[in-house]
């Protein structure tokens, strides 16, 4: 599919950071009524991965005015064959450039795909159900609705500085950071935690310190290790991609199976509330798999958290080119 006469097309750079920013804001604001992608998002989009560079796997759509209209990108976590493409129009003007950034992005894919040596891969997509004309042209373009996400939010307002008690037998320390053993033993529960979802991408320990090494800041002290009778149990991995809302962000939560239903999620959760609340925090987020095996939005809610928004997914599978 082309775009319309006129529109030109490029990957982007650094240096458009700002007119990209202003570009998904205004998505944001008119889906979901609030701006929901930072600064470190962004960076984090065109600084590329080992998996994915701006250069090849990236794109911007002006229309014929010069005014930035679209941007489309590739995610993809561990090298392996499910991509997640995102496409980010401007509301007012920007409509004419989604199914073409779509059909660009998708073919990109193919070419990936055959560089890779994958015969097929999964391709997913995320949209606000309000967003009825990209919702549309997913349909068109072959895929189909999977499931939905949850981005929840609560207030820290009279949360505690003072880290909360926990149940009996369950402790709480911070990791650390320049123990590799410690590392290994937080990833080692994180990856195992996760198993058991249906949608989980793992990632080697290399791969992922390779991600958290190229993390622009990590408060250390916000990740979490528990332990349940002297047995290491859970993890708590907070981002700083949230900072620009004064807002903490817990990225990860997980249990290791054996230790569920005995509090220690519930009781990372709150140690990190009060870690959040004593840097001077004024609210919380997280995203969740609404269909989790491990019923974590349950959890969610028993600690105060509701949802701002809700996102599905669309899937298809794209064959190499």
């Amino acid at each position: 599919m082309s775009f319309p006469a006129g529109w030109t097309t490029r990957p982007p750079t650094l240096d458009d950071l700002t007119e990209i920013l202003a570009l998904v804001h205004a998505s944001d604001v008119a889906a979901v009524g609030q701006a929901d992608f930072s600064p470190d998002d962004l960076r984090d989009a065109l600084a590329g991965s080992p998996y994915v560079t701006a250069e090849r796997d990236s794109l911007l759509a002006y229309a014929p005015d010069g005014s930035l209209a679209g941007w489309a990108y590739l995610e993809n976590e561990n090298g392996g064959d499910r991509e997640f493409v995102e496409v980010y129009t401007h509301p007012e003007f920007g409509l004419p450039a989604q199914a073409p950034l779509l059909a660009r992005t998708l073919a990109r894919v193919a070419e990936r795909a055959r560089e890779r040596g994958h015969p097929a891969v999964t391709v997913r997509a995320g949209a606000i159900p309000t967003e009825k004309p990209y919702i549309a042209v997913l349909r068109e373009a072959g895929f189909a609705f999977v499931k939905r996400y949850a981005r929840m939010q609560r207030s820290l307002e009279g949360v505690p500085a003072t880290p909360p008690p926990t149940p009996d037998g369950i402790t709480i320390r911070p990791v650390d950071p320049g123990d590799e053993a410690d590392l290994r033993l937080f990833h080692g529960i994180l990856d195992a935690a996760f198993r058991d979802t249906p949608d989980y991408q793992p990632r080697t320990y290399e791969r992922w310190r390779e991600w958290v090494d190229g993390q622009e800041s990590v408060a250390w002290d916000e990740w979490l290790v528990a332990a349940d009778g002297g047995t290491p149990a859970g993890i708590l991995q907070s981002s700083n991609h949230s900072l620009v809302d004064n807002e903490g962000w817990v990225k990860m939560l997980a249990v290791a199976r054996e230790h569920r239903r005995r509090g220690v999620g519930e009781a990372l959760l709150r140690r990190a509330f009060a870690l959040y609340a004593a840097k001077g925090r004024t609210k919380v987020g997280l995203g969740v798999d609404l269909e989790n095996p491990t019923e974590a939005a349950r959890l969610y809610h028993a600690v105060g958290m509701t949802a701002v928004y809700e996102a599905d997914v669309y899937e298809r599978t794209v064959t190499a080119a």
